[in-house]
């Protein structure tokens, strides 16, 4: 980062510290968080488990970005690499390649998460398991003793106990809510809202899985899409066809919220870098660096289904003049009181998308008279360099993946016969709360599909 701080190289999740007032500047909220780690216990049974590293690389991604004392992996065997999340050939280069550290002994004062048959040492400060089952994934204090069955049947279930961990660890260590730590939490993707430990009887394997996208904005939840993705069993890649769609081009202050970004990264079109790292997981990728708006129209040809994962209300309300067949929309909460929120809209629905994002610009609460700011203003920033600043929203990684994750599971219910919903809306704070709405009216998914690998 230079000396100056500006909204390109403002660590998105120091912010939160910045706008609660918790912190008087950016270098002390910078401060918290790297007092803030984790270490991860796994077992031998990793080895052989598709899933559980997949849960672990998740985390490993997701963790070294917010929590900057590092993610710290105990008892990672030398084996090979399952996963299509890194190129490295085996578990231990991945976890590296993705900004862990794998170690012979845990750090003392770091809180721990356990994969599988790792085990934490008894004097942890506090610790959690993940765990999953079918379509359903989530978090337990390890003295609750809850285990799923840990299966590899539905690809999306390790990402979900991921997310649902690191929610708990970062809450823990902002101390922003009483129960990190002490609740059990979690989600079913195949029924948002019901308890996730219990079993849904017409829970399905996956079988198939949706061919042909079109991904509008590759920042945080664009990229999580990708990272969603990646992990679907295909049984080629190269025959899955994704136009990825973003103008933007990466700045600093995106690496600590997008999943596919590093600081190498700094200065190159978002779109090339989830083109470069679809590409080298054997994707077949287009590129389209215009703008989306009103003047987008999709041809005939072009992937009829849109994922869309931006936050400009101009965009999301031209979702529907693009002639896409069926659109699956995600959205973040904004602001230290709201970055935890996720929704999810579907179109067509009994709302078009124009209703829901008006042409009307809905102000943010303001966050400059918190000390962090008036000390820049102090140090001579002036009020337009401030109102930008300001402006950005804070945001973590976890939630972008967690929403990701309800966005593509959408598909995926289509696709197997499953409720189908035009809202879904929750927290990752809490997951026990979720709406949803169903769809009115729903066809079958008829936009391209390929047979899942077995």
């Amino acid at each position: 980062m230079t000396n100056t701080l500006s909204a390109d190289n403002l660590h998105r999740t120091a912010k939160y510290f910045m706008d609660r007032g918790t912190a008087a500047s950016h270098q002390e909220a910078m401060a918290m968080l790297g007092r803030f780690g984790l270490n991860v216990h796994v077992g031998a049974d990793i080895a052989a488990s598709a899933a559980k590293q997949v849960a672990l690389l998740s985390l490993v991604n997701l963790g070294h970005r917010t929590l900057l004392a590092g993610v710290r992996v105990v008892g990672a065997p030398e084996c090979n690499n399952l996963t299509t999340l890194s190129t490295a050939p085996t578990l231990r280069d991945a976890i590296a390649d993705l900004g862990g550290l794998c170690c012979d002994a845990a750090d003392a004062v770091a809180p721990a998460a356990v994969i599988g048959n790792g085990e934490a040492p008894p004097n942890t400060v506090v610790g959690w398991r993940l765990t999953w089952e079918g379509w359903r994934g989530g978090v337990a204090p390890l003295r609750d003793q809850l285990r799923l069955a840990d299966d590899e049947h539905m690809a999306l279930a390790p990402l979900v106990a991921a997310a649902c961990l690191m929610t708990e660890v970062f809450s823990f260590h902002a101390g922003d809510h009483p129960m990190a730590g002490r609740r059990v939490a979690g989600l079913s993707l195949w029924r948002p809202g019901v308890d996730w430990r219990e079993p849904s009887a017409d829970e399905p394997a996956l079988s198939y899985l949706p061919s042909r996208l079109w991904l509008i904005g590759l920042g945080n939840l664009g990229q999580a899409f990708c990272w969603v993705l990646a992990v679907l069993p295909y049984k080629d890649h190269a025959e899955v066809e994704l136009v990825l769609q973003d103008f933007d081009t990466l700045a600093t202050s995106n690496a600590s919220t997008s999943m596919l970004s590093f600081d190498a990264d700094v200065g190159t079109k978002k779109a090339r870098i989830a083109a470069a790292w679809l590409e080298a997981q054997g994707f077949k990728t287009v590129i389209e660096e215009r703008r989306f708006g009103p003047a987008i129209k999709r041809e005939n040809a072009e992937p009829g289904v849109a994922l869309c994962g931006v936050d400009n209300a101009l965009a999301r309300a031209a979702l529907e003049d693009a002639d896409f067949n069926f659109v699956v929309e995600a959205g973040l909460g904004a602001g230290p009181d709201g970055f935890r929120g996720i929704s999810v809209h579907t179109f067509p629905g009994s709302r078009t998308a124009r209703s829901i994002w008006p042409n009307v610009a809905i102000p943010a609460a303001s966050v400059a008279h918190m000390p962090a700011y008036e000390k820049l203003v102090n140090a001579g920033m002036d009020e337009c360099g401030l109102a930008i600043l300001a402006s950005r929203t804070v945001g973590v990684p976890f939630v972008g993946l967690l929403a990701a994750t309800l966005a593509i599971s959408e598909l995926l219910r289509r696709l197997h016969g499953g409720a189908t919903f035009e809202l879904i809306s929750t927290s990752s704070n809490t997951l026990d709360d979720v709406t949803t709405i169903a769809a009115a009216v729903t066809t079958p998914y008829g936009f391209g599909h390929l047979a899942a690998r077995r």
